[in-house]
């Protein structure tokens, strides 16, 4: 009984994966907003109400994607901050899972689109995402964190209209950093995803051509304005 109850496994892990390849291929080829679950059936020669056993709804399948591309660019980000945690200084490892972040955002442009270009119309995320975006974010509070325990973190000052906000986020979310620097800090996140998508969704054509190392510049730039130190590769 458990070989068979192993075999139905194995075999709706393969379904779910092939749905959700061909869901992908959907979104290069037509966008989010036009996702049909009746499509994916078609193509993959299934009848409709067999893919409604796997996901029964397009919002189900949509969550499904949305949390695999988050968490394969958190995992880029992780592995980067892994790999230079004992070779580089705190700011040049801010920029070394900043150039991972753009180098899986290149590698899978409409997966990043997903989950940081326009809204899906008529998609509300549900809570399950919510752990899986913050992934990249939490590697980057990590840096910070470890830096000012190093005393290797220049802490900016705070505008006054800030400090309640920057003292809700950094109890919610960013324990044992300064509040001062988790403003700063929220504000380079953002800046960092808007430094990406405006090369993969076409805003630097014939204005820059040198689009990595302006990134590299610019990681390194905001690695400074949250305080940290070191910066070698900007």
């Amino acid at each position: 009984m458990s070989s068979i109850r192993g075999a139905r496994e194995r075999a709706r892990i393969e379904v779910t994966a092939a749905i959700k390849d061909e869901a992908r291929k959907q979104l290069a080829e037509e966008g989010a907003a036009k996702l049909s679950l009746r499509a994916v059936a078609r193509e993959l020669g299934m009848v409709s109400s067999a893919l409604y056993r796997y996901f029964p709804s397009r919002d189900d399948l949509l969550t499904a994607l949305i949390i695999d591309a988050y968490d394969a660019i958190g995992e880029a980000a992780e592995r980067a901050a892994a790999e230079s945690a004992q070779t580089l200084a705190p700011a040049d490892r801010w920029v070394a899972v900043a150039c991972a972040v753009r180098e899986w955002g290149l590698a899978h442009p409409h997966e990043y689109a997903l989950i940081h270009g326009s809204p899906v119309p008529g998609y509300i995320a549900p809570t399950d995402t919510v752990g899986p975006a913050s992934r990249v974010g939490l590697v980057l509070i990590d840096i910070v964190r470890t830096a000012f325990l190093a005393d290797d973190l220049t802490v900016p000052s705070i505008d006054p209209e800030l400090r309640a906000d920057a003292e809700r986020m950094a109890a919610e979310f960013a324990e044992g950093v300064p509040p001062g620097t988790v403003a700063v800090l929220v504000a380079a996140w953002a800046q960092l995803f808007g430094l990406i998508s405006f090369e993969l969704f076409g805003q630097y054509n014939r204005v820059v051509e040198a689009r990595e190392p302006l990134f590299r510049q610019a990681a390194g730039g905001l690695a400074r304005s949250v305080g940290l130190r070191g910066v070698t590769t900007a």
